[in-house]
């Protein structure tokens, strides 16, 4: 049902509790009595952006994240010895523009398949506090099925992963990283802004065209993303459709197993990197 545009919204669990408990203690800690959802209006954006690219690693590479979120996935019932999961992020929304560039960049419209993500992986998407329509994401679920002429064929991620991801936190007024965008007029008055509640959860395909909302709730939002993809999915191609994807390379070095933290097998993620090319030559 993913593979073909469904969406699936779940109410938060006590695992998905657990991690949003575990990322507001340091959120709270980063921030130092200040309230995080508010503190862009007392802080100057080079501080609140060098204060980001410290929390933000050390929420994702944080033992206990990747602890936390296995127990998620476990009590989802997902299989632990066939489900891959690539690092839980720390994302952040500023209001009113204060932040749009680098460590808390604005998505312009996309697909994750744009940036090299494999089209069997499903998205998560979980609010750490309370968000409301005019701070979240929108769905553009009309393109789902439909092609976006875009700039995807210059995209290759481990140029990205060696040279453009390490300099996010030093875009502060603008970003100049090449980043697959749009290149036609594209109707996004249609869409759709599902609201979870804090630690609720919303899965959709890598393949679906989404992009970040444009703040006006006068709050920072914060939230936690991740993705997984099942190896049985990986091994036998079942996924979404590519309607438009020409990036090079693949993303699925990123991910890890669940039941113990190993890669996914490197003859998977060398096969799909070469079909990736062989489909530019």
């Amino acid at each position: 049902m993913l593979f073909q545009g469904d969406l699936f919204l779940y109410s938060a669990t006590p695992a998905s509790t657990k991690l949003i408990e575990f990322a507001r203690e340091l959120i709270e800690e980063a921030f130092e009595g200040r309230d995080p959802q508010t503190a862009q209006y007392e802080m100057p954006v080079e501080e609140f952006a060098a204060l980001l690219a410290d929390l933000k690693p050390r929420f994702i590479h944080h033992p206990t994240s990747k602890k936390l979120l296995v127990t998620l996935l476990e009590e989802l019932g997902m299989a632990l010895d066939k489900t891959y999961f690539d690092v839980p992020r720390l994302r952040t929304s500023t209001a009113d523009h204060y932040l749009d560039s680098g460590i808390s960049y604005a998505y312009h419209a996309h697909r994750d398949c744009w940036y090299a993500a494999p089209f069997c992986q499903v998205n998560w998407w979980i609010p750490i506090y309370e968000v409301v329509p005019e701070n979240v994401f929108a769905l553009h679920p009309q393109y789902f099925d439909r092609p976006v002429r875009n700039g995807s064929g210059r995209y290759d991620y481990a140029e990205w992963t060696a040279v453009s991801r390490p300099t996010a936190a030093q875009h502060i007024h603008s970003d100049t990283r090449e980043q697959p965008k749009p290149e036609e007029a594209l109707d996004l008055e249609t869409e759709l802004r599902l609201v979870p509640e804090p630690g609720g959860m919303l899965l959709f395909s890598g393949a679906h065209l989404h992009s970040t909302v444009t703040n006006t709730s006068g709050r920072t939002r914060f939230s936690i993303d991740f993705r997984t993809v099942h190896i049985d999915d990986v091994r036998s191609r079942a996924a979404a459709p590519n309607v438009d994807a020409t990036c090079r390379g693949t993303t699925l070095r990123d991910f890890y197993r669940a039941d113990d933290l190993t890669r996914i097998p490197e003859e998977l993620a060398a096969a799909y990197e070469a079909e990736a090319l062989a489909k530019l030559t």
